[in-house]
């Protein structure tokens, strides 16, 4: 059974949300509703839960300030939010669940069948929030990246590129590792568009920065800096060589 707490400052979101869960998620025991920061922060304190559906916009603090106040995040956050919220590219880095407001109930209990099959978040909440937090100020410097036995955590500077393994990706890094995250290409090309990634070929994302030399050809092949050589679709060519002179 999960133990959850809900923290929204609209109490028609309260109880809607608690109607929600009591009568599609019966693997999750409400412990908990807070109207605002202070009454979630004590509630959380004193209930230690397993998970707190976390609304962005509160009286007294939002849901980032309130994350802020615990020493130690030991309890998995899916945020409420309303469509659009300029935090939620924030929210992806750091890999942190949401769910948008009208809550929907497929995507509700999607989010509850990951808590379920990560378990308890051990030290990974805490590097997330830290991420998420600095991502928040515009230091966009780390991704998290979800794996099969928890969370890596990434400097942006040091991946080198990215390739597709079916629905994962294979992150690989300046120090020659190999990374493995369980989400797909597509979602990281749409996630790191802003910091110089671009979509070179149906299986590869590469950084930019790490381009040593383009090698002409129908499309022709990246050299990066760690001597691979990445092929360069036809149709791609164009924006990749136009990406690469504007850096």
């Amino acid at each position: 059974m999960i133990r959850a707490i809900i923290v929204d400052d609209e109490r028609k979101g309260r109880e809607t949300f608690s109607h929600l869960l009591a009568q599609h998620c019966k693997n999750v025991k409400v412990v908990g509703i807070a109207a605002s920061a202070n009454i979630a922060f004590a509630k959380i304190t004193r209930q230690n839960p397993d998970l707190v559906f976390l609304d962005i916009e509160m009286p007294g603090g939002d849901g980032f300030d309130l994350l802020e106040r615990f020493e130690k995040v030991n309890f998995k956050v899916i945020f409420t939010t309303a469509y659009g919220h300029y935090a939620i590219k924030a929210i992806k880095f750091a890999a942190l669940d949401y769910l948008l407001k009208p809550i929907d109930v497929d995507e509700l209990l999607e989010s509850i069948s990951r808590v379920e099959a990560e378990g308890k978040p051990e030290g990974a909440s805490q590097e997330s929030v830290r991420v998420l937090v600095a991502n928040l100020k515009g230091n966009y410097k780390k991704v998290a990246l979800p794996n099969a036995t928890g969370m890596v955590f990434l400097d942006l500077q040091d991946i080198m590129h990215c390739q597709s393994d079916g629905n994962y990706t294979v992150f690989f890094t300046m120090d020659g590792k190999r990374i493995i995250s369980t989400k797909t290409l597509k979602e990281y090309e749409l996630l790191l568009a802003d910091f110089n990634f671009i979509r070179v070929h149906n299986s590869h994302l590469i950084n930019l920065v790490h381009v040593k030399e383009y090698v002409r050809g129908e499309g022709g092949f990246a050299t990066m800096q760690d001597g691979s050589q990445i092929e360069i679709s036809r149709r791609r060519k164009q924006e990749f060589l136009e990406s690469l002179s504007n850096l």
